[in-house]
């Protein structure tokens, strides 16, 4: 089964337009298909607007509700988690944001990067063709570093994008982070979260591939929930972090 999974917080105004998108993507794409929406304690009607678009689109739509806001960190775990269930070891999970930035249209060639052997697909800005419409020079120049850093001190090997969350999961690659990390397969509460499950599912090892993304920041619906100062210090303990593992690891090895 192939399963869309949008982690979801006051995201009502988006979320209508965006499953539309999804299910005209849906539309060309043979065999199951099911959105899993992971409501994080919204405080707006995002799950009353989800079901009633979905009952509109003809959509299967999963709702795995928080009784209160726990973080993006909180909604990927409890979403891979589900999403796994659902989609098996033989099925896709795609991984998206809720408020409409990302382009359902990019699922069909995410999925045949993964038929080409490919464990985990990115849909990339910073992959040829790729690009980002709407957002801040700060935020594009935070996005950016952050992947600069990321790709010097702890590189995985095919992505150029760590921090964006529209990606495509194998079920075979997510049962492996499962039997190797259970439910510490995230431990960030923020949005460097994304950031953390792609090393770790590299370091299984997996194989990571990417496909150009134009992340349209002048659609997303309402502000934004990203608290910047406190992200920027969770990339650098997240660097932090796996650099005294590799060190680790390394020390390990030569004794």
């Amino acid at each position: 089964m192939l399963v869309v999974m949008l982690p979801a917080f006051n995201e009502a105004e988006a979320i209508g337009p965006l499953l539309a998108g999804i299910a005209e993507t849906f539309s060309g794409i043979d065999g199951d298909k099911c959105v899993l929406l992971v409501d994080d304690g919204s405080a707006d009607d995002t799950v009353e607007r989800a079901e009633a678009a979905a009952r509109s689109l003809g959509l299967m739509l999963v709702v795995a509700a928080h009784g209160r806001n726990l973080g993006l960190g909180a909604a990927l775990r409890t979403g891979l988690s589900r999403g796994r269930e659902l989609a098996g070891p033989d099925g896709v999970l795609v991984a998206m944001d809720a408020d409409n930035t990302h382009d359902p249209a990019n699922i069909p060639s995410m999925l045949a990067r993964l038929r080409e052997g490919y464990d985990v697909v990115i849909a990339s800005r910073y992959a040829p063709g790729g690009r980002e419409v709407g957002l801040s020079a700060f935020r594009s120049l935070l996005s950016r570093g952050a992947s600069l850093a990321l790709g010097l001190f702890l590189p995985v090997e095919g992505a150029r994008d760590y921090s964006c969350g529209f990606r495509a999961y194998t079920g075979s690659v997510l049962a492996r982070a499962h039997e190797a990390y259970g439910d510490g397969v995230i431990t960030e509460e923020g949005f460097v979260a994304s950031a953390e499950l792609l090393l770790k599912l590299a370091y299984l090892p997996s194989r990571v591939g990417e496909v150009p993304l134009v992340l349209r920041y002048d659609l997303k619906g309402g502000a934004s929930k990203m608290n910047i100062w406190q992200t920027i210090r969770r990339y650098m303990r997240l660097i932090a972090a796996g650099r005294r593992a590799i060190r680790a690891q390394s020390a390990a090895i030569a004794h």
